[in-house]
């Protein structure tokens, strides 16, 4: 399943080849003023969590950077908290916040790898190669002293035509078929306490444990909490290694509602991985009082 990322494209006039996702607050501040380059805020918290996250980025945000948010681009059919939406709504949504196909999208959140990785891998699933992320987001940007705004941003409306990739997400149905088969690993992104079911889940009326067979490896441990950047490729290896993964067979990553299972996954695109998919409904799906058999305890 290794193999070429596909991110490594050349993002034409701006002088940078790569096959990794992130850039740094060095090239963005470089490239602020391009008109081809699209900022985006893509923070997310947990129901019920103050302030909201729209409300921190009025506050403070990147100059020129506009809102997504995870809750609004989504399947508003479905009861389930922030699901993919079809290719129709994605490209009008994101069209509106100024984006277009021919764009480079740099996405951030506040630092803490919550949703920047989710927006990325929408945008991905979505058709769109040239999409970065900010390596330490907000807090490694306003602690370099660089400079922020407050107020809303409005853009011009872009033209943005999408194609789902449906290779990028799995399903349910067949989550509950992977249990039998085991044909993909399942790698659960969240706290241990939650994937052994020794705490509550925060969303009510959701039973705690984890997919029979799955992994464990809290997105937490990608990152650096003092600075915000993602690890090393070498650190990044041995916490997947060290969690039990074999990096090249076939991947599926979880969490509570698809959002920090994109951390694992830009994790594992980054060490070359060509597709670890994305559980979209997670536990809050699985974990539902009429969900499929759960387990508990350690892997």
């Amino acid at each position: 399943m290794a193999g070429t990322s596909p991110a490594m494209t050349t993002l034409k006039g701006l002088a940078m080849t790569t096959t990794d996702p992130l850039v740094s607050t060095e090239w963005l501040a470089a490239h602020l003023g391009d008109p081809k380059v699209r900022v985006i805020d893509a923070s997310f918290k947990l129901p019920g969590v103050l302030p909201l996250p729209k409300d921190d980025y009025l506050a403070s945000h990147i100059p020129g950077a506009v809102f997504f948010d995870v809750d609004a681009v989504s399947d508003h059919s479905n009861p389930l908290p922030h699901m993919f939406p079809d290719a129709g709504q994605f490209g009008r949504d994101v069209g509106a916040l100024g984006v277009s196909n021919d764009d480079t999208v740099v996405l951030y959140d506040s630092g803490g790898w919550v949703a920047a990785p989710r927006a990325w891998w929408m945008f991905l699933s979505f058709g769109h190669k040239n999409v970065r992320i900010l390596n330490g987001g907000l807090k490694k940007w306003v602690a370099e002293s660089r400079k922020v705004e407050s107020g809303m941003v409005t853009a011009k409306p872009g033209k943005f035509s999408a194609t789902f990739d449906a290779r990028r997400t799995r399903s349910m149905q067949q989550m509950i078929a992977n249990v039998a088969s085991r044909a993909e690993q399942v790698i659960d992104a969240r706290a241990n306490e939650r994937y052994q079911g020794k705490v509550p889940e925060p969303r009510p009326g959701i039973r705690s444990g984890h997919i029979p067979g799955s992994l464990n490896l809290p997105y937490n441990k990608l990152f650096d909490g003092a600075t915000g950047t993602m690890k090393s490729l070498d650190e990044l290896k041995a916490a997947f290694l060290g969690a039990g993964v074999k990096l090249d067979a076939p991947i599926a990553t979880s969490c509570g509602s698809g959002v920090s299972a994109a951390v694992l996954t830009l994790a594992l695109y980054r060490l070359g991985v060509e597709n670890p998919a994305l559980y979209d409904g997670s536990w809050t799906e699985w974990g539902a009082a009429d969900g499929p058999p759960i387990a508990t305890g350690p892997a």
